[in-house]
C-alpha cells in the first residue's frame, strides 16, 4: 500500500470562516484582521456577515470603533480556539506516525540564552529536523510564566524558579551570575570579585523587569551594598555594550561560551545567590506538547542536565 505524506505547507485547520472569525474576535477590528490577514475589509466583512447567517446570531456588536464579541461570539470563539488547538495535535499525531516531526516550536526565554545556548540548540534540532520551524519570545520572568500558562508558548527557559503548582520543570542547569568588564578594567586582573569591589565602579543594571536584576537586589540587600547604576536597560546586550567601552561593570547570567562575553571579562561573584543562580526549563503541567516540542524539549533538557559552567572564560 502507498502511504503519501502530507507535505510540509499542508497543515489541517478549519473552515476559512472561523479563521476569519477567530482574527476579528482577537484584533477587535475587522480593519485590523483584515490587515493581519491580508484580504480586503470589505471581503472580510462579507465572510463575518455569512457566518452570523449561517450561525443564525449576531456574533459581534459594531461599535464606533471596533467591534466586541456577543454572548454567541463567545461561545463560537471558544470552540474555534479549542479546535484549533486540537486540530493542532491531531496533526503532530499524524506526523508521529510517519515518524517526521514537523511544525513549529513555540519558546519563550530569557534574554541571557539567545547568544549561545539557545541559537546552537536551535540549529543542531534543526539540522536533523528540517521541517520544524521555531518562533522565540524575549522577555523578563513574569511575561515568560504567563506566556506558558496560556499555552501561548510551549516551553520556557527562565531563572526564575517555577513555583506555580501548574507548570512543571523539565531540567534544570546551572546559570550564576557574573559581573562582566573590560580587559583593560581595574578588576579584569580577577576571577572572583565581591560585591564590595564592583561598587567602587559605576555599573550598567539590567532593569526591575528581569530575573538579573532581582537577584542582584536580593544580594546586595543580603551585603548591604548599594551600586551606582550609569545604566539601566532591560538588552543585555546594551548593558555589555557600555562595558566594552569604558570602566564599567555589568552584569549577567553566564554559561561559560565566547559567544556570552564578546570581548568582556567574565568575574565570578563571591555570593552565593549569585554563583548558585539556576535556569529552568518548564511546560505547563498536563499538557500534551506536540511531538517537535516534545522531541526538541528533550534534547535541549538533556544538554543543560550536562551543561558544565567554566569559572572563567576567554576573551573573544
Amino acid at each position: 500500500m502507498e502511504v503519501r505524506t502530507r507535505p510540509a505547507d499542508r497543515r489541517l485547520r478549519p473552515s476559512d470562516n472561523h479563521i476569519y472569525f477567530e482574527a476579528v474576535a482577537r484584533h477587535g477590528s475587522i480593519r485590523k484582521a483584515a490587515e493581519h490577514l491580508h484580504i480586503a475589509s470589505s471581503a472580510l466583512n462579507r465572510r463575518i456577515l455569512d457566518l452570523e447567517e449561517e450561525v443564525g446570531s449576531p456574533l459581534f456588536e459594531r461599535l464606533p470603533r471596533g467591534v466586541r464579541l456577543t454572548g454567541a461570539g463567545e461561545v463560537l470563539v471558544n470552540y474555534v480556539r479549542w479546535s484549533l488547538k486540537e486540530l493542532g495535535k491531531v496533526e503532530a499525531q499524524i506526523d508521529q506516525l510517519q515518524g517526521e516531526a514537523r511544525g513549529a516550536v513555540r519558546i519563550a526565554v530569557a534574554e541571557s540564552v539567545t547568544p549561545s545556548l539557545l541559537p546552537q540548540a536551535i540549529a543542531e534540532y534543526h539540522a536533523c529536523h528540517p521541517g520544524v520551524g521555531f518562533h522565540v519570545l524575549v522577555d523578563g520572568p513574569e511575561v515568560l510564566v504567563s506566556e506558558l500558562t496560556k499555552d501561548h508558548v510551549d516551553l520556557i527557559l527562565t531563572h526564575e524558579p517555577p513555583h506555580q503548582p501548574g507548570l512543571s520543570v523539565l531540567a534544570v542547569a546551572e546559570h550564576p551570575l557574573c559581573a562582566f568588564v573590560a580587559p583593560d578594567h581595574p578588576l579584569a586582573a580577577e576571577q572572583r570579585v565581591s560585591l564590595r569591589q564592583c561598587a567602587h565602579y559605576p555599573c550598567a543594571l539590567p532593569d526591575h523587569t528581569l530575573a538579573a536584576r532581582q537577584l542582584l537586589d536580593a544580594a546586595l540587600e543580603e551585603a548591604g551594598i548599594t551600586l551606582r547604576p550609569a545604566l539601566e536597560s532591560d538588552s543585555i546586550e546594551t548593558l555589555k555594550a557600555s562595558a566594552r567601552l569604558g570602566r564599567i561593570v555589568c552584569f549577567s547570567f553566564h554559561l561559560g561560551s565566547d559567544a556570552e562575553t564578546q570581548g568582556l571579562v567574565p568575574l565570578v561573584i563571591n555570593h552565593p545567590r549569585c554563583t548558585e543562580a539556576q535556569l529552568f526549563l518548564a511546560a505547563r503541567r498536563g499538557r500534551v506538547l506536540p511531538v517537535a516540542a516534545a522531541s526538541f524539549a528533550e534534547g535541549l533538557g538533556e544538554a543543560l542536565r550536562k551543561r558544565i559552567i567554566a569559572p572563567r572564560a576567554s576573551v573573544a
